[in-house]
């Protein structure tokens, strides 16, 4: 029988890995692509006075493999991530990127003008511009001081 030293690292990664799978199987989440064939990309939404801004990373792909539509005031983004060498992929010790098809939604908020949404995608992030409509901007009113 093998001695071996305890090492509360090894225990607290053991513990760490229990729980994603946990979480990924309570949520119906899954990893394994393969199976899915989908996966999200990692989004920021932020928010000025003048428009709401969505970055989303898409590693790997070009403008030609990603579709952004706006209908019903939701905002689609969707496209595919192909892996690059499906011949060779047997021979893969280790495959953590993600691969196949995404879709993601937003509702957009009655304040953004649709017309005017502007994309743009440079070294894999895509950035969208969703400009408040004029009407919904703060406006400051001045106040007129009468003097008696």
């Amino acid at each position: 029988m093998a001695i071996t030293k305890y090492n509360p690292i090894r225990e607290m990664v053991g513990l760490s890995n229990s729980l994603n799978r946990m979480f990924e199987e309570m949520s119906g989440f899954n990893t394994d692509t393969e199976i899915t064939g989908s996966w999200a990309p990692a989004v920021d939404v932020s928010e000025s006075e003048n428009a709401i801004e969505i970055k989303a990373d898409l590693p790997g792909m070009t403008e030609k493999d990603i579709d952004v539509t706006v209908e019903n005031n939701t905002l689609t983004i969707k496209g595919e991530r192909k892996f690059e060498n499906e011949d060779k992929r047997e021979n893969y010790h280790r495959i953590e990127r993600q691969y196949g098809s995404f879709y993601r939604s937003f509702q957009l908020p009655n304040t953004v003008d649709v017309t005017r949404i502007n994309a743009n995608f440079k070294n894999g992030i895509l950035e969208l511009a969703l400009p408040k409509r004029e009407e919904t901007k703060p406006k400051k009113i001045s106040i007129n001081v009468k003097q008696k």
